[in-house]
């Protein structure tokens, strides 16, 4: 193949459909679990991740929600993937080698949210949230007839019962706009070519440079609507975890109507995850447990 910009043109096509149709072919599920933010500058300050808004009677005068601000600020970040495809494989028509390379860049960008918003969840044992406490503790503090309370969205192994710990898996709400993590994104994934035969890297040293690059970053949303265990996966533990997130209240005594709609496992739980969820009988007995939440098996936990 002669070497000039149309040539260069027709393979970045080429090198641009293949890593657009693995993109497209993946299947990432961090939308089921985090809500997408659009950012409009270098960082993000969520102020509002105090509160629970909710209606009470109106007998006197309104009381107003002021939203906390505790100051939980999400920066963006910088991400990128590179391939550098030799010249002299071009001009031998030999670019077709790369497809594999490019396919598998698409695959993996397709999938970098979710490497971030489930590496996220995992971490949420030893990351602090807007309150100040680990996102999954036994001490966040929340209102409740006026006095602080210490709540726990954590579940971890009963000695009296002699269980061990084993790895982690995780109940959400996510059946709300505001769900238990935060994808927030600047500048979208973009393909971006560095081609020109006029450039250092390509005229001397015969390099064609193709990457893609992002800026955007997660955070933790309400841990609330979040619970975490590293206890084991038991039909006894699971209905413990439902009833605490299901038990929640908010100011005035109110509950605030969370019911767990997501279970989320490693691939080492996953059976055990499928027994409860999916079994109608488990045990020679009806499974109540059937149908009670989408299962998500998760390699990046």
């Amino acid at each position: 193949m002669i070497i000039n910009s149309n040539s260069l043109d027709l393979v970045c096509q080429g090198f641009r459909t293949v890593f657009n149709n693995a993109f497209s072919a993946a299947t990432p599920q961090y939308e089921k679990i985090a809500m997408v933010v659009s950012s409009a500058t270098r960082e993000e300050t969520y102020g509002w991740l105090g509160e629970f808004p909710s209606l009470r009677e109106w007998i006197a005068e309104r009381v107003y929600k002021n939203l906390k601000a505790h100051a939980f600020t999400i920066k963006n970040r910088d991400f990128e993937a590179t391939v550098q495809v030799r010249r002299n494989d071009i001009e031998d028509d030999r670019y077709g080698v790369y497809a594999p390379l490019f396919s598998e860049m698409g695959r993996s960008t397709a999938s970098h949210p979710d490497e971030l918003i489930f590496g996220l969840l995992a971490s949420g044992f030893s990351e602090t949230c807007y309150d100040g406490q680990y996102f999954f503790d036994a001490d966040h503090l929340m209102v409740v007839d006026d006095q602080e309370v210490s709540i726990s969205n954590l579940q971890l192994p009963d000695e009296e019962k002699e269980e061990e710990e084993g790895p982690a898996w995780f109940l959400l709400d996510t059946s709300r706009e505001v769900k238990p993590l935060i994808f927030q994104k600047r500048r979208a994934y973009q393909f971006v070519v560095r081609d020109n035969i006029s450039v250092d890297d390509v005229f001397e040293k015969k390099l064609l440079t193709y990457s893609v690059d992002a800026r955007l970053n997660v955070g933790f949303g309400l841990w609330q609507l979040a619970f975490g265990s590293k206890a084991p996966l038991t039909k006894a533990n699971y209905e413990a975890a439902r009833s605490s997130m299901m038990g929640l209240k908010g100011d005035y005594g109110r509950p605030l109507g969370i019911t767990p709609t997501v279970l989320v496992v490693p691939p080492s739980l996953e059976g055990t995850a499928r027994r409860l969820l999916k079994a109608t009988v488990n045990g020679g007995e009806a499974n109540e447990w059937a149908g009670s939440a989408e299962l998500i098996v998760s390699h990046h936990l």
